[in-house]
């Protein structure tokens, strides 16, 4: 660790050290003007082309080699530089998407809002900054190491880490390390991968008149007394025990087409995440008895066709975890006591989670500044202080490229 600190010091004051850390102050407003321009360009999950046609044209522009690969992932490299050892990440899908342009705003504190400004707007900001930076004053004396950048797709929901996996594949991957950057903060760095599965529940049956045909089997009955059953179980015996911690989540519940019909189908999608995969398969076993439970409930007390169900996982993402005396963890470490940064390790669901249970090295770092609200309209960001981060980014790419 001394000579790591000495590393970080010495890079941090050579003149091109100097002169690149600085210029994330000096170039503050046009940082802030492409996060503004980037969250304008709608990029729900499953559609983020538009927006990775725009990065990958900013990457260009900025004099990296950038290409969409068939994930769809923008793939920036420097000209020239060797084989990247250390790739910086950052999703480019929101759960929400703006309706129109207008919809993200800036207010009159400094802050952004809308969907999508604290999660990923600072994460895929930081890549445009590290590029420009990168291009201005190069940190590594001419070195042709340089990281590769890239803004993927598919972290978000029934993405399932889709642009990850595609990155991560045997053929493809030659990354050695994978520094993710996702939200805001500097307060943490994410070393374990929180497992999670999602599964859709449907319950279908014959619908019909809600009197003609009164005492039918109805999905929508059927599905909310399963929901209650699950919840009241798995809320007594998982989640309420804080470790390991446990989470579930039904998230959407759907069915029915008007108010004087039987429906004839009704759906609900839950996140199932836990610290430990034995209790999620226990919250899944619960699921699945909870579901027949409830199916059986409704069939007894109908006088006419039954309901069925079927359960289909829709997602799963995996564990791991970087070890407490890993390279990366000992750079990043590192770094924070360089710059002063009082960061705690935690356990998260981010596009590490793939890296990590590949055994490779990666971890999740936030972008800076200040943010809120995620995964609802009232998201926000407030940008103060994200020149800290994005040093905190650049002298960790450098640590990791130059000491794999």
């Amino acid at each position: 660790m001394p000579q790591l600190a000495r590393s970080i010091a010495d890079l941090a004051g050579s003149t091109g050290g100097r002169a690149c850390l600085d210029w994330f102050r000096r170039e503050r407003s046009w940082i802030n003007e492409q996060h503004l321009k980037l969250c304008r360009i709608a990029a729900p999950t499953f559609f983020e082309e538009k927006r990775a046609t725009w990065m990958a044209a900013q990457f260009q522009a900025l004099g990296w080699e950038a290409r969409l690969d068939r994930a769809g992932n923008v793939v920036a490299s420097w000209p020239g530089g060797t084989a990247a050892p250390l790739a910086v990440t950052a999703h480019l899908d929101t759960v929400l998407a703006p309706r129109n342009p207008d919809d993200i705003k800036l207010l009159g504190d400094g802050r952004l809002a809308g969907p999508g400004v604290a999660d990923n707007g600072p994460g895929l900001t930081a890549l445009l900054a590290l590029a420009a930076a990168w291009k201005a004053v190069p940190p590594l004396n001419g070195s042709p190491l340089a990281p590769l950048l890239i803004a993927n797709v598919g972290e978000e929901g029934e993405g399932n880490l889709s642009g990850m996996r595609y990155v991560c594949r045997p053929a493809a991957n030659q990354s050695r390390a994978f520094l993710v950057l996702d939200g805001p903060g500097t307060d943490h760095i994410t070393s374990r991968a929180l497992a999670s599965q999602r599964f859709e529940v449907t319950i279908a049956g014959p619908g019909g008149h809600s009197w003609r045909d009164s005492g039918h089997g109805n999905p929508v009955h059927a599905l909310s007394r399963a929901v209650t059953l699950f919840t009241a179980q798995a809320g007594s015996a998982e989640t309420t025990s804080p470790s390991p911690r446990s989470s579930f989540n039904f998230g959407i519940f759907e069915g029915g087409s008007s108010i004087n019909s039987i429906p004839t189908e009704a759906r609900a999608k839950v996140d199932l995440r836990s610290e430990s995969l034995e209790c999620i398969g226990r919250l899944a076993a619960l699921l699945t008895s909870a579901v027949d439970q409830a199916v059986d409930t409704e069939n007894a007390r109908s006088s006419g066709p039954r309901v069925s169900a079927r359960i289909k996982e829709i997602g799963s993402r995996p564990s791991g975890e970087l070890p407490p005396h890993a390279p990366m963890l000992e750079a990043m470490r590192a770094v924070d006591a360089f710059l002063g940064i009082r960061s705690h390790l935690d356990c998260s669901s981010t596009d590490a989670n793939i890296p990590l249970a590949l055994g490779l090295q990666a971890a999740s770092i936030g972008a800076g500044g200040q943010g809120g609200g995620a995964h609802t309209p009232d998201e926000w960001y407030l940008p103060d202080g994200r020149e800290l981060a994005l040093r905190r980014i650049m002298l960790a790419a450098c640590v990791l490229l130059t000491n794999q």
